[in-house]
């Protein structure tokens, strides 16, 4: 009898040490992540920082580029900006395989969490979809009425309503760099519109400037509430960051916000005057209809570079992304467009870039403090386990 109850002793013993060997291993691959594996992110990050930054730029100056050469439709310059999410669907068929669905599952054991009701998701899409549609119409109104770096300067302003709308909505903490930045980007703002009446506005008058700027400002601060909102609803909502449902997000708004811009093209009379529009474009038909078609295709590549950074980091970090292309395309309008760029634009172009780094800098040391808070978690749970 004491036999046997020291033989279950020792098993016991052996199967406690196994349990603490498989645990302090599997620690201990979680501490050693392959080196190939942390390439392999890196080298998809980089490609979706490279689309979205491209994207984003090549798709604003095409749009300064189309109202440059003659185009005046707004609704047609908010049609496109949405249109090309077609260009979605592969994506969507792709990460939407039963092994990469399991992958993704396993990864965020999303098979544990409530799927929200078809309701609700069609309510948050058609929402989403009107604010988007809305969003664009400003931001065409913004590239109609205001020389290219002008506009985009006052985009920057982006980042300040961001954290405003974070600092409510999504429980950001408002530290000094953000303050800082917030401060910057207010002032560069201030300085642009200061300068509104010293420079030439392409022959526009004074209102319909001043409609550029506010709408500009409008839609900055629109996009912004939309990211804050989007991320609200991924983690109230939705309950999922799967890369098929961050597409689900960008495509079927862009759905919605499509039709409208059909609606209001219609609606507003505008179709119209595209007949004309074409013809008296002053590259010619076939450069207007390529504008246009590569105005869309850029939008979405930089919606792939933006969906790509949301999934494999942060929303947060794919704004930020985002708002770097804003410094550069004032610099590409001066090249391509021949804006001028005089001594209280180029203050302004650099307290933006200030604050941008500010904004930048506080993600960084946000990073680094949660990569070591679960390095150290880490690290405690391997002590715990040679301990035991």
């Amino acid at each position: 009898m004491e036999m046997v109850q020291d033989q279950q002793q020792l098993q016991n013993t052996d199967d406690g040490k196994v349990h603490n060997l498989n645990r302090s291993t599997n620690v201990r691959k979680q501490l050693q992540l392959p080196r190939f594996k942390k390439y392999r992110w890196w080298l998809r990050v980089s490609l979706y920082t490279i689309f979205l930054l491209a994207g984003q730029s090549a798709a604003t100056l095409l749009g300064g580029l189309y109202y440059d050469n003659g185009g005046n439709s707004k609704w047609m310059a908010t049609f496109v900006q949405s249109a090309g999410f077609p260009l979605l669907f592969p994506l969507l068929f792709y990460f939407s395989t039963q092994k990469q669905d399991k992958l993704t599952t396993e990864l965020n054991n999303d098979s544990l969490k409530p799927k929200p009701k078809f309701c609700t998701l069609v309510f948050l899409y058609l929402a989403f979809g009107l604010i988007l549609a809305g969003d664009n119409l400003m931001y065409s109104y913004g590239l109609l009425y205001l020389p290219l770096s002008t506009y985009s300067l006052l985009c920057a302003t982006q980042l300040g309503f961001n954290a405003v709308f974070s600092f409510f909505l999504n429980s950001q903490k408002f530290t000094a760099f953000i303050f800082n930045s917030v401060v910057l980007l207010t002032i560069s703002a201030s300085l642009v519109a200061i300068n509104a009446d010293s420079e030439d506005q392409m022959g526009l008058s004074r209102e319909k400037h001043i409609i550029g700027f506010f709408c500009t400002i409008g839609a900055s601060a629109t996009f912004s509430l939309y990211l804050s909102l989007v991320q609200l609803s991924f983690e109230k909502v939705i309950k999922r960051e799967t890369f098929t449902a961050v597409l689900d997000m960008q495509i079927y708004p862009s759905f919605i916000a499509t039709c409208a811009s059909v609606v209001g093209l219609f609606a507003s009379g505008e179709w119209k005057s595209l007949d004309k529009e074409t013809k008296d474009y002053e590259k010619g038909r076939v450069s207007y209809r390529m504008t246009l078609l590569w105005t869309a295709v850029t939008w979405q590549i930089s919606s792939i570079g933006m969906l790509g950074l949301i999934f494999e980091v942060s929303s947060l970090f794919s704004n930020v992304i985002g708002t770097l292309a804003l410094p550069i395309v004032p610099i590409l309008a001066v090249i391509f467009f021949h804006d001028k760029v005089n001594g209280v634009k180029f203050i302004a172009l650099l307290l933006a870039v200030w604050g941008f780094l500010s904004y930048v800098y506080q993600h960084y040391v946000d990073h680094k403090k949660a990569e070591a808070d679960k390095s150290n978690g880490l690290v405690v749970s391997q002590a715990e386990v040679e301990i035991c």
